[in-house]
């Protein structure tokens, strides 16, 4: 009876290893962060995702690419342990940013013209509304948690207004625009930038702080 047992435990261990051979595809682990697995069906959706986003067709990513959004994942994937969020984003702002979208395939300006874009790219219906309100919810709190400490003085935008404004507004032979103007929308700018480094920052300071490996076209290991 126990070679029975053993013979037939020993025929579906080769029936499964059978079938995955004659074209069943395992998922593999491509990134490790903190213990958390990122698999290659998740970079692959998050390439489809992007080719989406930029009105791009699916396949034209480069290797480098490819690469950059895997990184883009393990930058989430840190920013999320630290401010996971536990609210959606505003479906106004999701509506907005979905309309954004379609502008650029002109094409989908019927509803089962836009579903067959979507569909095309692998993005089920429901699936996008639910990615950008993640995506833009985790971005709200990061700029929540950063952005206390950006101080833009009037120096500085006095200094990119005499420096950078009107030097780019003379080369392109524009209207030099009063400063008044412009002070506020400068002042936007300027903070915007020291967002970006502060996030830049923040996400190299994790890295450095983390377990991260990655397997097959991501390189780092650490």
């Amino acid at each position: 009876m126990r070679t029975l047992i053993r013979g037939l435990m020993i025929a579906i261990l080769l029936g499964a290893a059978l079938g995955a051979q004659a074209g069943e595809i395992v998922d593999r682990i491509v990134a490790n962060v903190n213990g958390h697995a990122i698999l290659q069906s998740d970079w692959d959706e998050e390439v489809a995702f992007e080719t989406f986003l930029n009105g791009r067709p699916l396949g034209s990513f480069s290797t480098a690419e490819r690469k950059a959004a895997l990184d883009r994942l393990i930058d989430q994937e840190l920013l999320r342990e630290q401010v996971r969020p536990t609210e959606a984003a505003p479906g106004d702002v999701v509506a907005s940013r979905i309309a954004e979208l379609r502008k650029l395939y002109p094409e989908a300006s019927r509803e089962d013209a836009w579903r067959a874009v979507m569909a095309r790219y692998g993005i089920a219906e429901g699936t996008l509304a639910k990615r950008l309100g993640e995506d833009i919810q985790l971005m709200r709190l990061v700029e929540a948690r950063l952005r206390p400490s950006i101080q833009i003085d009037a120096r500085a935008v006095e200094s990119y207004y005499q420096e950078q404004l009107l030097p780019e507004l003379r080369r392109k032979g524009g209207r030099e625009v009063p400063f008044p103007e412009v002070s506020a929308h400068i002042k936007d700018l300027l903070a915007e930038q020291k967002m970006n480094e502060l996030i830049t920052g923040w996400i190299e300071s994790l890295r450095s702080e983390s377990r991260i490996s990655t397997t097959g076209n991501g390189e780092q290991n650490r």
